[in-house]
C-alpha cells in the first residue's frame, strides 16, 4: 500500500483520527524532546495541525489505491532506466571467458552456460519453466519427478576438431604448410582427413538441371579436391546450401573440398562487413554422406588458380565474373596439390535451451530468444563468441531482469528462451518448435536477439508477420527510431523455424560492420556499451507492446497499456 511506503509498518490505510494522532506524536517528539510534556503547547498544535491533518487525509483517501509502478508510463520508464549496460558488458566478458570455452552445443562448457543462464534468470526473478524431455536426465536440472525446471533437451553427435589440423597447398613434391586460422579453418564437423590430391575450381559449385547449370561440365573431379565459392550468383533464384555443394562434389567422386568467399560481394555481405578470410563453420552433413573440407581465405583461393609461373593473379576475379552473367562452366583443373591432415571425433552430447517467464493474464505467449552456443575450441583455437551471441544473451537476461521487477503483469505471458545449436543449422530452436511448452498458434510474436555489441550505432531489423509500425512506435518510445533500420525477412537465425511454423517475427541485430564474425578474435573488448544500450532500450519497449501493450499484432492497440511516446 501507499500508506506503507509513506510510513514504515503501516499495513492499512490511515483514518484522519490515527494520522491526526500521529502527527501530533511526532511534533510534540520533534519540537519538545521524546521526555517532555508541554501542556501550554499542545492546544495550539491542535489547532495548527487539525486542518492539516484532514487536508492531507482527504488527498490520500481520494489517490487511487494503486502503486505508482503500476501506472504503465511510470513502470515502462522504470523497466528502461534500469537496463545497464555495464552489467551486460560484465555478463558478455563472463560468457565469452575461458572458463566457457567457446559453448559449443553439445559439450559441458554449453551445459555450464546453460546454467548460468538458468541461474541468471532465477537471479532476475524469473520463473524457470517446467518441461518434460522423457526419459533424458539433464545435469542440474532434473528433479524427482523427472521434469526439467528451464531446460529443453536432446541428444546431439558433437564434432570434436582434435588440435593442429594441417592444410598444404603447391606442386606435388614442394607443399608448404599454410597458417591456421588466417589460411585457412577446417569445417568444424568435416571427417578425419589424410589426404592429398589435384585441385579442380568448380565455380560456384552449383548443378541444376532444370535450369541449365552444371558447373562441374567439362572437368573429371574424381580422386581430386574441389575448390568452390560460397553462395550463388544474382540471377539464380533457387535456394542451394553449403550441404547441397558437398553432395555434388561427393558424387562425382571428389574425396575432399575447399570453399572461399569470392572477391566480388553481394551488397549485403559489404553491409554486413564479410571479408575474405577464412570463416568459422559447420557442414551440417551426417558423417556418412561428408567428405573433408577447409573454409580458405581470398586470398589463397586466388593463389591455387593462379599460373605456375605466378601469373594471372586476378583469374578467381574474372572467373566469378562470368559466372554471375552465365550459366556456362568455368570449371579448370589447376596444378596446384592440396593435402588435408586432421583428426575428427563424435561425441554423444546434450543440448539444452533455457526456458524462463513471466506469467500473463491471457492464453497468449510473447517469445524473447537468443542463442547462446558459439564454436568452442576447434583445432585448439578458442572462439569466444562474444558479439556471436553472448551479446544477445546479456540483452535476453538484461530484458528479464528489468520486467521482472514490475509489479505489473502482462497481458501475455513472456517466455524468454535461450537457445543452443544456432550455429547447427539452428538445432535448438527447431527443438522449440517441434516441442513448444506453449501453444505456438497463441504464439503472438518471436523476437530474436543475434550479433547485438558490434557496428555502426544503428539497428537492423527484420519483420516478418507484423506491422512494420510496431517496430517504429516502440523504436520512438524507446528513444531509438532515428537509429531504426527495417526490412523483411532475414534468411538465418533462430527465427527462422518461428517463420516456418507461422509465428509472426522480429529479429533485432546491430547494424554495419562486424568484423569480428565467426573469428577467434570476437571478444569482450569488441564490444560497444551504447549499442548494447539500444539493442536493449528497444527490445524492451517491442516486448511491452506485444505482451503489455497491443493485443492485436496487425497494429490495432488496446487501451489497457499503451504504449508510453
Amino acid at each position: 500500500m501507499l500508506a506503507e511506503r509513506i510510513v514504515p509498518g503501516l499495513g492499512t490505510a490511515l483514518q484522519p483520527a490515527s494520522l491526526h494522532a500521529m502527527i501530533h506524536r511526532y511534533a510534540t517528539v520533534a519540537l519538545c524532546g521524546p521526555g517532555t510534556i508541554m501542556n501550554a503547547i499542545t492546544p495550539f498544535l491542535d489547532r495548527l495541525l487539525t486542518p492539516m491533518v484532514i487536508c492531507a487525509a482527504v488527498t490520500f483517501l481520494l489517490q487511487p489505491q494503486v502503486p505508482l509502478a503500476q501506472a504503465p508510463e511510470t513502470a515502462f520508464q522504470a523497466a528502461i532506466e534500469s537496463l545497464s549496460p555495464e552489467r551486460m558488458v560484465a555478463d558478455i566478458r563472463t560468457l565469452s571467458g575461458p572458463a566457457f570455452n567457446g559453448r559449443q552445443a553439445g559439450t559441458n562448457a554449453d551445459l555450464e552456460s546453460a546454467r548460468w543462464v538458468a541461474q541468471e534468470f532465477l537471479s532476475a526473478g524469473l520463473r524457470l519453466t517446467r518441461v518434460h524431455n522423457g526419459s533424458l536426465f539433464v545435469p542440474f536440472f532434473t528433479g524427482k519427478d523427472g521434469t526439467s525446471s528451464g531446460a529443453m533437451a536432446t541428444r546431439v553427435p558433437t564434432p570434436i576438431l582434435t588440435p593442429d589440423p594441417i592444410v598444404r597447398v603447391g606442386a606435388t613434391d614442394h607443399l608448404i604448410t599454410k597458417t591456421l586460422g588466417l589460411d585457412y579453418l577446417p569445417i568444424f564437423d568435416s571427417p578425419s582427413a589424410e589426404i592429398q590430391a589435384p585441385v579442380v575450381f568448380v565455380g560456384y559449385g552449383i548443378v541444376d538441371a532444370t535450369q541449365h547449370i552444371d558447373d562441374y561440365a567439362g572437368v573429371d573431379v574424381n580422386n581430386c579436391i574441389v575448390l568452390f565459392l560460397r553462395g550463388k550468383p544474382e540471377y539464380y533464384a533457387q535456394a542451394v546450401s553449403h550441404a547441397d555443394k558437398v553432395r555434388y562434389a561427393r558424387e562425382r567422386g571428389a574425396i575432399g573440398y575447399l570453399t572461399a568467399t569470392g572477391p566480388i560481394l553481394h551488397p549485403y555481405e559489404v553491409r554486413r562487413g564479410v571479408t575474405g578470410g577464412a570463416s568459422a563453420f559447420y557442414g551440417q552433413l551426417p558423417q556418412d554422406q561428408a567428405i573433408p573440407g577447409a573454409w580458405i581465405s581470398t586470398a589463397l583461393a586466388q593463389e591455387l588458380l593462379q599460373e605456375s609461373d605466378g601469373t594471372g593473379s586476378d583469374r578467381l576475379r574474372v572467373f566469378q565474373e562470368r559466372l554471375n552473367q552465365s550459366t556456362s562452366s568455368h570449371a579448370i583443373k589447376t596444378d596446384r596439390f592440396v593435402s588435408l591432415q586432421w583428426k575428427t571425433t563424435t561425441e554423444d552430447g546434450l543440448l539444452i535451451n533455457v526456458l524462463g517467464m513471466i506469467h500473463g493474464t491471457g492464453p497468449e505467449t510473447v517469445i524473447i530468444g537468443a542463442h547462446r552456443d558459439h564454436f568452442g575450441r576447434p583445432g585448439g583455437i578458442l572462439f569466444p563468441g562474444a558479439d556471436d551471441n553472448a551479446s544477445g544473451t546479456a540483452v535476453i537476461v538484461e530484458v528479464g531482469r528489468a520486467l521482472a521487477k514490475l509489479e505489473r503483469r502482462p497481458s501475455r505471458t513472456i517466455l524468454f528462451v535461450s537457445f543452443s545449436g544456432e550455429e547447427r543449422d539452428m538445432l535448438g530452436s527447431r527443438l522449440y518448435t517441434s516441442r513448444p511448452v506453449l501453444p505456438l498458434s497463441l504464439t503472438k510474436a518471436m523476437i530474436n536477439i543475434d550479433h547485438a555489441g558490434v557496428g555502426n550505432a544503428r539497428l537492423t531489423v527484420g519483420v516478418t508477420g507484423i506491422e512494420k509500425d510496431i517496430a517504429f512506435e516502440a523504436g520512438q518510445s524507446a528513444g531509438v527510431k532515428e537509429k531504426l533500420d527495417l526490412y523483411g525477412f532475414f534468411p538465418g537465425g533462430d527465427h527462422v523455424p518461428f517463420k516456418e511454423a507461422g509465428v509472426p517475427t522480429i529479429t533485432v541485430v546491430s547494424g554495419g560492420v562486424h568484423p569480428h564474425f565467426h573469428q577467434p578474435t570476437d571478444n569482450a573488448d569488441t564490444i560497444d556499451p551504447k549499442i548494447l544500450k539500444a539493442a536493449s532500450q528497444f527490445v524492451l519497449a517491442l516486448t511491452w507492446h506485444l505482451a503489455y501493450g497491443s493485443t492485436d499484432t496487425g497494429g490495432e492497440s488496446s487501451t489497457m497499456s499503451p504504449l508510453p511516446q
